[in-house]
């Protein structure tokens, strides 16, 4: 019994290794490619990685970043949408610099109030009794000089008729009398003057000063709104009603760093795309006048012409296209810019990888460059890499 079943599970084995041959061993169709493998469409091209970004006379996208710290109270727009120059995107809490601004306002308008009143003296009210006063020391004075001049003539006519003590004391009064009338005349000239051309001068400063106090607060207040600084689309909004908001930008708290609050772009008719040229390629760069290059969109056919727009002159390390620290940084590229129109079948957005070659036009030699005199030939020249 037990041979038995042995010669049956050998015999199941066989037939099914027979099964598993026959099944394996059948050869079965290549499947199409999807989309054609990225190749080179001019006769001699140099390969460049590249990465469209917003189309701008210098730098890349427009980050915006708040210029005082505070907490998110209000967020105006959404990605993708279109904004115009001066357009508010988000609300920084601004209520403690509104009351200090408000305090400012109330400040300099109660300067400006006393500035005016010092220009607007004399007062009527107050030259009115001023007025009142001299005239009232003039008959003060011509009282006590008419008593004194009847005690005198007494005097002069029977010296028993008055006492001397009562005639200096009339004499003292109408003194006493003329002093008065000349401070009241004194007062009044001083009221009619108005008020001290120094005084005013101080006033209008302390006026100014506080004007300027003022609109400095009201700047700084109006720094609270994010507004958009050019006609553009927003790209990235990266904060929301609530997030705390630094000089740096807002934490991110997958890539642990600071993003900042709105990532910009300028009108999408056209974009822009920076490619990046080894170090080793560059003095294989046409002239700039004779760059022709082409761009394919990763994970499809389509093909678009680029348009040269300029070359940044200076070589970088090979971190901006996935902006790890961790990457190879011995390897140096040149940046060069290029433009694309945007056409309704092209589907492109900034921050998108795509490949790009470039090379002379038809008709053009690539311009050699000269060897340096200093620097002895190589025994066999280096062969130059083939575009992927």
């Amino acid at each position: 019994m037990r041979s038995r079943l042995i010669f049956l599970l050998s015999a199941l084995g066989l037939l099914i290794g027979i099964t598993a041959a026959v099944v394996f061993g059948i050869q079965r169709k290549a499947q199409p490619p999807v989309f054609a493998p990225v190749s080179n469409p001019f006769a001699t091209a140099i390969y460049a990685n590249g990465i469209v970004e917003s189309d701008q006379g210098g730098g890349t996208n427009i980050n915006l970043y708040p210029e005082v710290p505070g907490r998110v109270v209000q967020v105006l727009v959404h990605e993708g949408q279109h904004v115009q120059a001066g357009e508010r995107l988000l609300q920084i809490d601004d209520s403690v610099q509104q009351a200090s601004t408000e305090q400012l306002r109330l400040q300099a308008a109660a300067a400006q109030s006393l500035l005016d009143e010092l220009v607007a003296q004399p007062r009527r009210e107050t030259l009115a009794i001023a007025q009142a006063q001299a005239e009232q020391a003039a008959a003060t004075l011509k009282a006590a000089s008419d008593q004194y001049d009847k005690r005198r003539a007494a005097f002069d006519l029977d010296p028993h008729a008055v006492s001397k003590d009562v005639l200096d004391t009339a004499e003292n009064a109408a003194l006493q009398a003329t002093s008065a009338l000349v401070v009241a005349n004194r007062q009044l000239a001083l009221t009619r003057a108005g008020a001290w051309r120094y005084d005013i001068s101080n006033q209008r400063r302390q006026v100014g000063a506080l004007q300027q106090a003022y609109l400095a607060a009201r700047s700084l207040q109006q720094k609270y709104a994010l507004k958009a600084q050019t006609d553009g689309v927003v790209l990235a909004v990266n904060a929301t009603a609530g997030s705390y908001a630094a000089i740096l930008g807002v934490y991110n708290a997958y890539t642990q760093g600071q993003d900042p609050l709105v990532v910009m772009s300028a009108i999408q008719s056209t974009l822009a795309v920076r490619c990046f040229i080894d170090e080793i390629l560059v003095s294989r760069l046409p002239a700039p006048g004779q760059i022709q290059a082409q761009m394919s969109l990763r994970g499809t056919n389509v093909k678009i012409p680029l348009e040269f727009v300029r070359v940044q002159p200076y070589l970088t390390p090979k971190i901006e296209l996935s902006n790890q620290r961790q990457e190879r940084v011995d390897l140096r590229v040149m940046p060069v810019i290029f433009r694309f129109t945007m056409t309704s079948p092209v589907m492109a957005y900034p921050g998108q990888l795509v490949d790009v070659f470039i090379g002379p036009k038809a008709g053009t030699t690539p311009t050699p460059v000269p060897p340096d005199p200093a620097t002895p030939p190589l025994a066999s020249p280096m062969a130059a890499p083939t575009p992927p």
